[in-house]
């Protein structure tokens, strides 16, 4: 940890394993770390849970839960009462939350303005992704561009994106070097009450294809 709290970072933590090794490369890398969770409605509630332990077992100086009910939007099988697929679609899947990781970052940069903090982690990755546009690399660099111009003079925030060109092997051995425990993350859109991972949905199966391609 920085002693100075002179190097902060805003980590948007879903309690996933992409979010997952996200907060623990930023831990790496010295920062001061602020984890920013979202219940914003949904299927998948332990995630909130997940994300809890997470912050708890890093060291994070303050883990933000913030409220927002995406299911007066719907559009999602997150969200709203659509099937959750199961396999691996070709095409945006109807479990993309529309322009999610714009509003999360939106309110992420926020905080970091409040905070001082110079950096919004977000785990976004394209190589084994389920399709989503705000996923894209060349989304983030625009919306880091937009959020200079939509904050103060003096506001300076990056937008860090570290596993953006990894593949979900790639992202589960850099989880392994760090000494993530993947156990203690949830992926899986569509968990039973008990919050055991289904293993068929999109998520469930990309996770899985990076452990068995990770031990190859």
């Amino acid at each position: 940890m920085v002693g100075n709290g002179e190097k902060k970072a805003v980590i948007l933590l879903s309690g996933g394993m992409d979010s997952a090794v996200c907060l623990a490369i930023a831990r790496e890398t010295g920062y001061n770390i602020y984890t920013l969770t979202f219940d914003y409605g949904q299927r998948n509630r332990v995630e909130i849970d997940k994300a809890r332990c997470l912050a708890e077992k890093y060291g994070s100086e303050k883990h933000l839960e913030f409220g927002l009910d995406l299911r007066k939007i719907g559009g999602s099988a997150l969200t709203d009462d659509i099937e959750v697929p199961r396999g691996i679609s070709q095409d945006v899947p109807v479990t993309y939350v529309p322009a999610r990781n714009l509003i999360f970052l939106s309110v992420a940069v926020a905080w970091a303005e409040v905070l001082g903090a110079g950096s919004v982690f977000i785990g976004a990755n394209v190589r084994d992704y389920s399709g989503y546009p705000d996923c894209r690399e060349d989304f983030l660099k625009s919306f880091e561009k937009t959020a200079g111009l939509g904050t103060k003079k003096e506001t300076k925030v990056s937008v860090k994106a570290p596993l953006i060109k990894m593949s979900k092997a790639m992202i589960v051995r850099e989880g392994r070097r760090l000494g993530v425990d993947f156990s203690v993350t949830s992926s899986c859109y569509d968990p039973d009450d008990a919050g055991a991972e289904c293993g068929t949905c999109e998520s469930c199966r990309l996770r899985e294809k990076g452990f068995v391609e990770a031990d190859r």
